[in-house]
């Protein structure tokens, strides 16, 4: 399998200096096939503006086989593309992740295959930097594995929700796992605990859910019957306490926050959730040692082709939720 490759041309201009920035050639690896030229470069051009990407798009500046294209253009294996001379990011412009995030990281691997690796994300760290935070999962997964061709995340987890996270290897294993995840595909199961007793068994929650911003810029996400969109999660009792339930939740859509808007909405919010959540829950239960949102990815299951065998994972829950758990009343059912 040919690699992905860049040789440097020097641009004209001598008096441009060694450290100017000079026209580099790409051949596209059979892993980068299919995806869009506009993408490839954002992904590629670290910390240029997307308006700079596309006006050299349009300017024809990026050329691939020596000919122009639009930013719809999906790359094909074995394509040359020119990228013109621009500033990108440099290696020291930041800090890399530190040494025991890395260590966090590769110790919460779950399993791990040729085309995708499953990790068991901690609480508290995001899936990727930005708005404040320099690195994530796929920045650390990045720097401790610099060999590798091709690391994308699969899909996200909130920040504070811990679990199941996969992140593929090769972008036809991403794109498989997409349209899984589409068109209902994957087994997703979640465990939080919720406010108050549960009654009844198994319940729906089909509450459109829209995305609003509020005046500070906060993102928060609303239910929204007209403008929203269609959302389902099935809410499953696992056991009863005095003043809480531990639910297992299977996702059928995954809107953002869509857990946690759901089910507030139906007046059982999770514990430790400063954005959905009670704030009298919440504050009894820190009293139990709960620190965090209690919410946790603890299964996912899917079939990919050339397997034969469904790829079934689970994420234990970690020592503080077991523990807190430990200290609640049971209850019969």
């Amino acid at each position: 399998m040919s690699q992905e490759f860049s040789r440097d041309a020097v641009l004209p201009s001598a008096a441009a200096g060694a450290d100017a920035p000079r026209v580099r050639f790409v051949e596209i690896s059979p892993e980068r096939a299919g995806q869009r030229i506009d993408n490839f470069l954002v992904t590629t051009l670290k910390g240029v503006p997307k308006s700079r990407v596309y006006r050299m798009l349009r300017k024809g500046e990026v050329r691939v086989n020596k000919g122009r294209v639009k930013a719809t253009y999906r790359l094909v294996a074995g394509d040359s593309v020119r990228i013109p001379p621009v500033r990108v990011a440099e290696e020291g412009d930041k800090l890399p992740p530190g040494e025991r995030l890395l260590q966090r990281i590769e110790s919460a691997i779950l399993r791990e295959e040729k085309g995708f690796l499953i990790i068991n994300k901690p609480s508290g760290i995001a899936v990727h930097g930005g708005s404040g935070i320099s690195h994530g999962v796929i920045e650390a997964l990045r720097a401790s594995r610099p060999e590798a061709p091709y690391l994308e995340l699969v899909h996200r987890l909130d920040r504070d929700t811990s679990g199941c996270l996969i992140i593929a290897k090769r972008r036809s294993v991403l794109r498989e796992l997409h349209r899984l995840l589409r068109e209902d595909g994957m087994d997703k199961r979640y465990l939080a605990l919720v406010k108050g007793a549960w009654r009844g068994g198994e319940r729906r929650v089909t509450a459109a859910l829209r995305k609003n911003t509020l005046k500070s810029g906060e993102r928060v996400v609303v239910v929204d019957a007209v403008e929203g969109k269609q959302a389902l999660s099935l809410f499953r009792p696992v056991t009863r306490y005095r003043d809480a339930t531990l639910v297992e939740v299977t996702l059928k859509t995954g809107r953002t926050h869509q857990i946690r808007v759901h089910a507030a909405s139906i007046g059982q919010p999770i514990a430790g959730d400063d954005k959905y959540g009670d704030d009298a829950f919440s504050a009894s239960l820190r009293r139990q040692g709960l620190k965090r949102l209690f919410l946790h990815a603890h299964s996912l299951a899917f079939r990919l082709p050339g397997i034969d065998d469904e790829i079934r994972v689970s994420a234990p829950l970690d020592g503080e939720l077991t523990a807190v758990l430990n200290k609640l009343e049971k209850i019969e059912k």
